[in-house]
């Protein structure tokens, strides 16, 4: 067998063996172990933040960790938050991420948008609905089936440059990397959901996760960076209308419970 038809047999058994099931019951493509992922996150962030000022604010940073100190723990896996890192960046663009290895990271410029503690909850509980749906593993997953021609190997170990970039942009950081590859809709509204239950697990109202997107979604073409990478629009709050029903009775069950987040600035 020729070594063309090798890496096909390889690429096709690869395939078959990696299926998974997002949280939410669609199919998906995981190529790459875990173990890699949290590598990649790991050194993704270390670079980021040797080329991005943080924060010298106290008050933001203990603002943005008392969310996040609420979210955490509703995670089926890592759910402890003295185990993740958080770091706020000085800058002006409204972002934030997830990424594996336990990695949170929010801009000051995102605060101009998300005007409380809920609608900064919506968008961190967001950003780690990508990281527990594993969206970045499925997203680079499937650039590397559609490229048949390069060595899968030779690829998840990090031979190149733009290879590397690749890989980086799939966990989210495209605009770090030089390279967009933005999450698809259909991951897009996975994490919409997923976020919502896990801000109404943690005593976060969910009702301000459309009050964000409103607020996001006027500010129109001049309006945060988030946005040029996260679609959004009417069938987004649509999509967190609809799940509301759910989002109020798990919000009603955590403040029942006495989970009643006090984070402010």
């Amino acid at each position: 067998m020729t070594p063309l038809k090798l890496l096909a047999t390889a690429l096709v058994l690869a395939m078959f063996s990696a299926c998974a099931t997002s949280p939410e019951g669609r199919r998906q493509l995981h190529l790459l172990p875990e173990a890699q992922l949290d590598a990649m996150g790991e050194q993704s962030f270390a670079e980021l933040k040797t080329t991005t000022p943080m924060t010298d604010k106290a008050n933001v940073r203990n603002y943005v960790q008392c969310i996040a100190n609420q979210i955490i723990p509703q995670l089926a896996e890592d759910n402890n938050p003295a185990a993740w890192e958080v770091q706020v960046f000085a800058d002006d663009q409204a972002n934030a991420f997830a990424l594996p290895g336990r990695k949170i990271g929010v801009y000051e410029g995102l605060l101009k948008y998300a005007q409380n503690q809920h609608q900064l909850a919506a968008v961190m509980g967001h950003e780690l609905a990508h990281v527990i749906a594993e969206h970045g593993n499925e997203r680079v997953s499937s650039q590397l089936a559609a490229n048949a021609g390069m060595s899968i190997a030779a690829i998840v170990l990090g031979s190149t440059e733009s290879d590397n970039s690749m890989l980086m942009a799939g966990l989210g950081l495209g605009v770090q990397y030089g390279v967009l590859m933005p999450f698809s809709r259909s991951h897009e509204s996975e994490a919409d959901l997923i976020g919502l239950d896990l801000m109404a697990k943690s005593g976060f109202d969910p009702r301000e996760s459309v009050t964000l997107w409103q607020n996001m979604s006027k500010a129109g073409g001049s309006g945060p960076e988030f946005l040029s990478t996260h679609p959004s629009g009417d069938t987004r709050i649509k999509d967190l209308t609809g799940r509301m029903s759910k989002a109020m009775t798990l919000y009603n069950n955590a403040q029942n419970s006495g989970k009643k987040p006090n984070c402010s600035l």
